[in-house]
């Protein structure tokens, strides 16, 4: 069994529930409410602008120039196909720029960037590698799973076909084969590592859905917060 296929067999039951949440399940057959739909792609939006940075720490952390140059061209992707995206769901939800200027991340897409961020400052490649594959790869699997299906809701249909795609797929499967290489030259105290990355990654995710489908805010409301960057 390689790495790969025992990370993806621990997180087994989360990412079961991700399938299952009502968030997931409601794109498939168009019952989920726009509102919460609109609400995800506003935090979405910012989860993934930094992730593309923590792909760029990946980038720089990588032992050799192939493996920076395949990294900067994921980080690019991300900024440039999923963040276009994004931008065409938001024109779609009427998101204004004056509400994309006032955006707060909710705790729960705060706290996932937050752990990304530590990944990549505290960790080496191999960590960082980790905690970015529970998204890549749920998302494939989640795409896969969802093909076919035709949500009477457009948009739907569009944010189906983008993570049941071949590009994707492709970007999926080198990030697991990656993460497999790097797990072969590593300790087992560093495996050990990048698998709790993983599955903590893995547990957020979960938490996304249910932060979109719930509309999280934040307990306490404070007039000129400073949690937007």
């Amino acid at each position: 069994m390689t790495f790969s296929q025992q990370l993806r067999q621990e997180v087994d039951t989360i990412w079961e529930a991700s399938f299952q949440h009502p968030f997931v399940k409601g794109i498939a057959d168009g019952s989920l409410s726009l509102k919460s739909f609109r609400y995800y792609v506003l935090q979405d939006s910012y989860y993934l602008s930094h992730f593309a940075r923590v792909q760029a720490f990946g980038a720089a952390k990588a032992p050799d120039l192939h493996t920076t140059a395949r990294l900067a061209v994921h980080a690019q992707g991300t900024a440039e196909a999923e963040l276009k995206l994004h931008a065409n769901f938001s024109k779609q939800l009427g998101i204004t720029e004056a509400e994309l200027a006032k955006f707060k991340p909710a705790p729960t897409a705060y706290a996932y960037t937050s752990h990304l961020y530590r990944a990549a400052c505290v960790g080496q490649l191999g960590d960082i590698i980790a905690a970015l594959l529970p998204c890549y790869w749920l998302y494939d699997e989640i795409g896969q799973r969802l093909k076919g299906m035709t949500p009477k809701e457009p948009i739907y249909q569009e944010w189906i076909a983008a993570y049941g795609g071949e590009w994707f797929h492709e970007k999926v499967m080198e990030q697991i084969n990656r993460i497999d290489e790097i797990a072969e030259k590593v300790t087992e105290s560093d495996r050990e590592r990048m698998s709790e990355l993983f599955v903590i990654s893995s547990q957020y995710e979960y938490s996304f859905w249910d932060m979109a489908y719930r509309q999280e805010e934040w307990p306490i409301e404070k007039q000129n917060s400073i949690i937007n960057s």
